[in-house]
């Protein structure tokens, strides 16, 4: 399976998707997705999930940043921005909930964009091919997610960018 974005040129994530854009909720959150297109799936691909997170955030808040969760894609492609009113996937709860984020549950659970406050981060885009759907609820949390992918995952593939401070 192959993974790729328009978003991401040679390696950068394109502004537009993070705190340089001009898309945000109430809470400040960065709310612009990026495109995702999912090539090469396995035989039998039900559906796919994402999860995209910033490992770089530990030093900076204790734990590794989760921007977005999506779960239930039936289809190859996400455009951008489609987060923000997707009804044909769900999506869970992200750490701008957190108490660093201070942004309620469900409307943290959409594209929750880049925002690195110290230096540049790479960001990890990890998509998995799955051969289900997944029994989830809008606001999911991560662990429930792995928790529902565990022996469903044909395959899996990461797609890195980073983003400037």
């Amino acid at each position: 399976m192959k993974v790729t974005s328009t978003g991401i040129v040679n390696g950068v994530i394109e502004d537009k998707y993070g705190k340089r854009g001009n898309q945000f909720n109430k809470g400040g959150m960065p709310t612009y997705s990026l495109p995702l297109k999912f090539e090469d799936a396995p035989e039998h691909t039900v559906s796919f999930a994402v999860f995209l997170e910033d490992k770089d955030s530990v030093p900076v808040c204790g734990f590794a940043w989760i921007h977005w969760l999506a779960a239930n894609i039936t289809k190859d492609e996400l455009k951008e921005n489609e987060s923000i009113a997707a009804t044909d996937f769900i999506q869970g709860t992200t750490s701008w909930h957190s108490k660093l984020g201070d942004i309620g549950r469900l409307e943290a659970s959409v594209y929750g964009g880049m925002a690195p406050p110290d230096r540049p981060h790479v960001y990890e885009i990890h998509v998995f091919a799955l051969d289900t759907t997944l029994n989830l609820e809008k606001g999911f949390y991560m662990n429930e997610l792995f928790e529902a992918m565990d022996g469903h995952v044909l395959d899996r593939f990461t797609l890195k960018g980073s983003y400037s401070n």
